[in-house]
């Protein structure tokens, strides 16, 4: 399978795609000011133990409290069972227990005013405030430092037996005494010097933060993960990488520096994107991101996939759609699931979509056929870096299945309720039209010679872009060499602009597209 990560890096934004044999398979943004918590360590406060939930809540900064559940409080590990099992290969996530202590109650461990560090495991996510856990986990580029677990473990992704006695072999001496290690999956292969350069690293980093911690006031922010770029080389970039490709030097050194130090062989795989034209436009992936919110995903054969997002869950119906198959009806159901088994696998990747999902296939009276689409979904997941659990086709055609949920969907990042339709539908945020906008006068200066344009926008967005982001317009104008004439026009819907050239009113809009 050919892999690759491309990485645009604008001023105020960075987005990172990732292609699986020319399919866009997982679409990422961080923007400035509004990065992932997830990861940040931070010391807080008890405000309230419900013994009712088994849970506590925490005030750790944010705007809302932070939930702390019981089986997220760090406890004596000694007893627990198969403790590596409760890692997943890429994104490490916190041990629950599993073993002999099951009646732990919150009420005896925690009281209102307890100062305690955490980990947040789960961004904040609509009205709910951030996820806690008091089960500290430094990830390194081969291994997981645990400072309050005593245990060795290695990821279950790692197979073959035989090596897994090897790596535990070599990990269990370097095992700093009081805490836990887990060998991540791209330690497979690796030998001593890796894994002790790891563990030496992180031991300092966490001896650091412990020293803080202690004179720190509360509530306070101890330690803030990496950046989304290196977070992603640290946690995903292994032998099957073919290619990183950036369009920025600063992150390409970073990035670079970051690999010479852990995996100096990747070196080579990454490339520093020079070309005029936008670094998403060349490798096609522009258009598969405007169709991220689309509520409808269409089939090859003329099927179609609809994707509904409600409070409790996400629900995802299949469709026959234009095609009529060939033979029977049972044939053309068969063909049609199996076509969206495949594209739902890749579209709960793509747009991050997580919780409870339910699949509404079309109904098939054969039992061998239902297994097929089964078959099907669960082989599209398997590449899939977020936990998922599938249970089997019902009668009805319907399959529920879960997908661990750390952060919020794309669309919840990407778009905010629409102030026309009362929320019954979704829009592009202020910000994403503004990040599109810039990256339209970019490709149009490189398509036109025009110096002095005329842009034509929704009065809404052209008054937020005068008043609350004028130096972006100064900056793009300085950045595109432009003199740039905003207008407003009430006909044009929020996520619509216009170009038009100043001496003759030539309209450029169709230089705008990808």
């Amino acid at each position: 399978m050919r892999r690759e990560i491309i990485i645009n890096v604008e001023s105020q934004e960075t987005r990172i795609g990732i292609k699986e044999d020319g399919h866009l398979v997982e679409f990422m943004v961080e923007r400035l000011g509004n990065r992932l918590s997830v990861g940040d360590i931070y010391k807080a406060k008890v405000t309230a133990v419900l013994p009712g939930m088994q849970a506590s809540f925490l005030d750790v900064g944010y705007a809302r409290s932070a939930f702390l559940h019981v089986s997220d409080l760090s406890t004596d590990l000694a007893d627990f069972e198969s403790i590596e099992d409760r890692f997943s290969d890429d994104e490490v996530t916190r041990a629950a227990p599993v073993g002999k202590d099951r009646n732990i109650l919150i009420e005896n461990v925690l009281s209102k005013g307890d100062e305690i560090l955490v980990q947040v495991t789960k961004e904040p996510i609509m009205t709910k405030g951030p996820r806690v856990s008091t089960q500290i986990s430094l990830p390194g580029r081969y291994l997981v430092l645990m400072p309050s677990a005593e245990l060795v473990g290695v990821s279950r992704k790692i197979e073959d037996r035989e090596e897994r006695h090897r790596i535990k072999d070599i990990v269990a001496p370097l095992k700093p005494d009081g805490m836990g290690i887990i060998v991540r999956t791209a330690g497979e292969g690796m030998d001593r010097k890796h894994f002790a350069a790891d563990i030496k690293f992180l031991t300092k980093l966490w001896n650091r933060q412990a020293k803080r911690a202690e004179k720190a006031k509360v509530p306070s922010l101890i330690h803030k993960d990496m950046e989304i770029i290196t977070r992603l080389v640290r946690d995903i970039v292994t032998e099957d990488v073919t290619a990183i490709v950036v369009d920025s030097k600063k992150e390409y050194k970073e990035i670079v520096s970051y690999l010479r130090s852990f995996a100096p062989s990747l070196r080579s795989r990454v490339h520093l994107y020079k070309e005029d034209t936008p670094i998403f436009d060349a490798y096609e992936i522009e258009k598969d991101t405007e169709k991220i919110l689309n509520r409808i995903v269409p089939l090859k054969k003329g099927g179609f996939i609809s994707i509904d997002h409600t409070e409790a869950l996400v629900a995802i119906d299949v469709n026959t759609g234009r095609y009529r198959g060939a033979k029977d009806q049972e044939e053309t159901a068969s063909r049609t699931n199996l076509q969206a088994a495949t594209e739902i696998a890749r579209q709960l990747r793509l747009r991050d979509l997580g919780g409870i999902i339910v699949i509404d296939f079309i109904d098939m009276e054969l039992e061998e056929n239902r297994k097929k689409v089964l078959d099907e979904l669960r082989a599209g997941l398997r590449t899939d870096r977020s936990r998922t659990k599938t249970l089997r086709v019902s009668e009805m055609g319907l399959v529920e299945m879960t997908r661990q949920r750390v952060r919020p969907s794309l669309g919840q990042l990407l778009s905010e309720t629409c102030p026309t339709c009362g929320g019954s539908g979704r829009a592009l945020s202020l910000d994403a039209i503004e990040m599109r906008l810039e990256r339209a006068l970019r490709r149009l200066k490189g398509r036109s010679s025009e110096k002095r344009l005329e842009l034509y926008l929704n009065p809404e967005v052209a008054f937020h872009l005068l008043s609350e982001s004028a130096r972006r317009i100064i900056r793009l104008e300085k950045r595109f060499k432009l003199e740039i004439d905003v207008k407003d026009d009430p006909n044009l819907r929020r996520e619509e602009f216009v170009v038009r050239t100043c001496r003759k009113g030539e309209d450029l809009s169709y230089l705008l597209e990808p």
